[in-house]
């Protein structure tokens, strides 16, 4: 009798079935002839002894075009010898189909025991194509779909591909999508697969409305969600277009903002989404139970044992009670104490905050409770993801070692030290469980980012107006780390050509050392009647002193020219600026010491850093002097947007033996260094040239406020109010007399007066490098200082 599709034939059926289905090959599915029709499902048909057993002689396979008869009878899980029966030939029936490879099949076992295998392949995919698509582009769709050219043709392939199709559709705001399979029959056994698209209309939002809320408006909360009304000027944006997953993450978008401002049981007990009869757009309804402001009550800690005091770390919290009740403080909370658990050692904390509410005082009582683990020690360290940057590289980075106590605050510190290296878009660093459970696997996850440069272009600024510039630099040469410039830049104001080479870690150790090689040329024929030119070369070396602090001394030798304009000192020209004409050789030696406790190495929001800087120069050569420079900053972050900073510099230079300080050794500030006057446009002045005579003392302070801009960060547009205040001046005594007469030169102004300016400060990390444009209003000057509203300045990131 004959099994098929759960239906029991007759005895006087198997004479037929065998004639009729075994004698020749044998086709379950006929596909479409000519044309696109939809595609049917394969049948199989199974074919064997009911009530007796019997023993396979020979296993033939039929029908088979593509696929060899060996790989058929490898899947087949019978061989010859063994005894079968309806049971076993429906297993093997069902393996074969599981493959995916056979549209149809048929097994029966003869009367002279041979076992025929009737196959019919599924057919080979020639190609996938989609018509009526407008919405979507081709290549969107393609990447959706699993189905491809030369690969074999499944029913339930495509039908999963459909789904994906429509989900592609929904999610860009076109509900009502609808795709229809077809197929298109060819030879040899191929298919063209086609996607049969009716996008619809584009569904909308034509309204967002609140019910029961009352502190605050509609419009208040519209902000909060990512979906927007539907309104013409949203043509480049589909949050305008519904979609019932962006919906989900709007409804915790609102209770987050509910629960950060005090609202610590808001509700949202309904959200529904009816479509209009037009099927244009969905009308969008939300029912809020906003309940109670509340505040923090009692805030403690709990712990299991006094390994962590619970005192101390109750202190570090950032909240106290009576404050607000804000959500995302009680998980700034736990990252604190997760932090200062894992600083003493504990990798892995379990930090479970309770809470309980007082309706009747509107009071959120907090407790943390932590779950101790033991002392963690660091079983080995995984460094994944970079592919040109060395292991070594990362690794000396990294202030914690395998077999080293589990530190969390080392941790974060090697982060910190991995990204100042400016190798890696990302850096993450995990820790895992090890091979026992007082072992943690820390896992240094990076991507590279590149790190070279060969710059060609051409930019106009308010400083150097027309620049050309010429450059190869190498942040992480030959992935070691190493630094390698070689720059040359041509601008209206300077012009220079420059080598320079670092080695962070010379001879295996934590000492960085390098060389420089440049020519410059400054034409400030504009500002102070003079060209400089400078010549040289210098070696440095610098080393840490601790993990937030570094030393670095230097020795540079350099021939300064200074050229005056012919016929400029024959008559009016200023004598404290003839008297500099001429070369000189200038050899110094130095040292710089910086000291970095801010909490970012990239974007500082919180601590301070400050550096100190002097210079000797008499080591033979032409000119003695001891140049001092200092200088400070601290950050304050209001909120991640809102970050306060605060910097002062100040700087002394003063001659010895008896030398005064040459023009191109003194301070200049303005411009960029001091925002709302010229380049050069405040100091000490030669009232009858105007010419700038600079100073050998300045102290600038300035207080500056990042504000948000709410444009996307990806446009690397960042904002701040800014307000600066300073002087500069104290020229030497024998450049402000007359030396003819001996007298005050009346001529000269060098009164140390203070200035100040305020301003907005847009800074853009624009493709072609960064560019800053200042607005400045001036609140303070002199008469004689010359001064700006607006200024931009680019240059190109080296």
């Amino acid at each position: 009798m004959i099994r098929t599709r759960g239906r029991i034939l007759g005895p006087s059926a198997l004479a037929l079935a065998v004639a009729a289905g075994l004698a020749g090959p044998a086709l379950a599915q006929t596909a479409p002839v000519a044309g696109a029709a939809p595609a049917q499902d394969p049948q199989v048909v199974v074919t064997a002894p009911a009530e007796e057993r019997g023993v396979v002689n020979r296993i033939l396979v039929r029908g088979n075009q593509r696929i060899d008869q060996t790989t058929v009878l490898s899947y087949l899980p019978i061989q010859p010898g063994d005894t079968i029966d309806a049971a076993t030939i429906d297993v093997a029936v069902r393996t074969l189909s599981r493959t995916n490879l056979f549209a149809n099949v048929q097994l029966g076992l003869q009367p002279n025991g041979d076992l025929i295998v009737e196959i019919a392949e599924n057919p080979i995919i020639n190609q996938v194509t989609f018509e009526g698509n407008k919405a979507l582009a081709v290549k969107k769709l393609t990447d959706e779909v699993t189905i491809k050219p030369r690969g074999i043709y499944t029913r339930a392939r495509v039908q999963e591909d459909v789904g994906k199709i429509v989900e592609l559709y929904r999610l860009s705001g076109r509900i009502s999508a609808t795709v229809t399979p077809k197929l298109v029959q060819l030879d040899q056994n191929r298919v063209d697969v086609v996607f049969e698209i009716d996008e619809g209309p584009e569904t909308g939002v034509a309204a967002i409305t609140f019910l029961g809320n009352t502190a605050f408006s509609d419009s208040d909360l519209r902000e909060v969600m990512v979906t927007k009304q539907s309104s013409w000027w949203r043509l480049f944006s589909s949050n305008d277009n519904y979609d019932p997953n962006r919906l989900d993450y709007d409804r915790e978008q609102l209770r987050k903002f509910y629960t950060n401002r005090g609202y610590y049981d808001f509700r949202i007990l309904s959200s529904v989404a009816e479509l209009k009869p037009d099927n244009s757009a969905f009308g969008m309804t939300l029912t809020l139970d906003e309940g109670d402001r509340y505040t923090f009550g009692e805030v403690k800690v709990v712990t299991e044992n006094d390994r962590l005091n619970a005192d101390f770390l109750q202190r570090l919290l950032p909240i106290r009670s009576g404050d607000l009740y804000e959500s995302d403080r009680i998980e700034s909370a736990v990252d604190t104490l997760t932090f200062a658990a894992g600083s003493a050692g504990y990798a892995f904390v379990e930090i479970n905050p309770t809470y309980r509410a007082n309706p009747e005082t509107d009071k959120v009582d907090v407790t943390f409770n932590i779950k101790e683990g033991q002392r963690v020690y660091i079983d080995r360290i995984n460094v994944v993801g970079n592919t040109r940057t060395l292991d070594s590289v990362i690794r000396r980075e990294l202030m914690v070692g395998e077999g080293d106590a589990f530190n969390r605050s080392l941790v974060e510190r090697s982060r910190n030290n991995l990204r100042a290296l400016g190798f890696f878009k990302d850096v993450k660093i995990e820790e895992t469980r090890g091979s026992a459970p007082d072992r943690s696997v820390v896992n240094v996850t990076v991507e590279e980012q590149p790190t070279g440069e060969l710059s060609v272009g051409a930019g106009f600024s308010s400083v150097d107006s027309f620049v050309l510039n010429l450059g190869i630099t190498e942040r992480n040469f030959r992935g070691r780390g190493q630094n390698f410039v070689a720059r040359a830049e041509w601008g209206s104001l300077r012009q220079q050509i420059d080598f320079r080479f670092t080695e962070p870690k010379f001879l295996g150790r934590d000492v960085g050392a390098g060389f420089d090689l440049f020519h410059t040329r400054y034409d400030l024929s504009e500002y102070s009647s003079y060209d400089y030119r400078s010549t040289g070369g210098g070696l440095r070396l610098s080393y840490p002193l601790n993990g937030y602090s570094r030393f670095s001394v230097r020795y540079f030798l350099k021939s300064d020219e200074v050229i005056i304009p012919f016929g400029y000192c024959n008559g009016t020209g200023s004598s404290a600026l003839c008297d500099q004409a001429g070369s000189f050789l200038n050899s110094s030696a130095g040292y710089t010491l910086m000291v970095n406790r801010t909490n970012d190495p990239v974007r500082p929001t919180r601590g301070w850093s400050a550096s100190l800087r002097q210079d000797f120069a008499g080591i033979g050569g032409d000119v003695n002097y001891l140049k001092t420079e200092a200088d400070a900053s601290w950050y304050y972050g209001i909120t991640p947007k809102w970050v306060v900073s605060l910097q002062g510099s100040t700087g002394y230079v003063s001659g010895w033996n008896g030398d005064p300080i040459r023009i191109n050794d003194r301070f200049f500030k303005g411009g960029n260094t001091f925002r709302g006057f010229e380049t050069a446009g405040m100091g000490a002045r030669d009232l009858t040239t105007t010419d700038a005579l600079g100073g050998n003392f300045y102290a600038i302070g300035t207080v500056e406020l990042t504000v948000p801009n709410y444009l996307p960060e990806e446009y690397g547009i960042k904002t701040s109010l800014f307000a600066d205040v300073g002087t500069l001046g104290m020229l030497d005594d024998r450049y402000q007399v007359d030396s003819v007469t001996g007298a005050p030169n009346p001529n000269i102004v060098d009164d140390l007066a203070l200035r100040a300016a305020a301003g907005l400060s847009i800074h853009w990390r624009s493709p072609m490098g960064p560019i800053r444009f200042d607005l400045s209003k001036v609140l303070s000057k002199e008469d004689y200082d010359k001064t700006e509203t607006f200024r931009f300045s680019t240059s190109t990131q080296f």
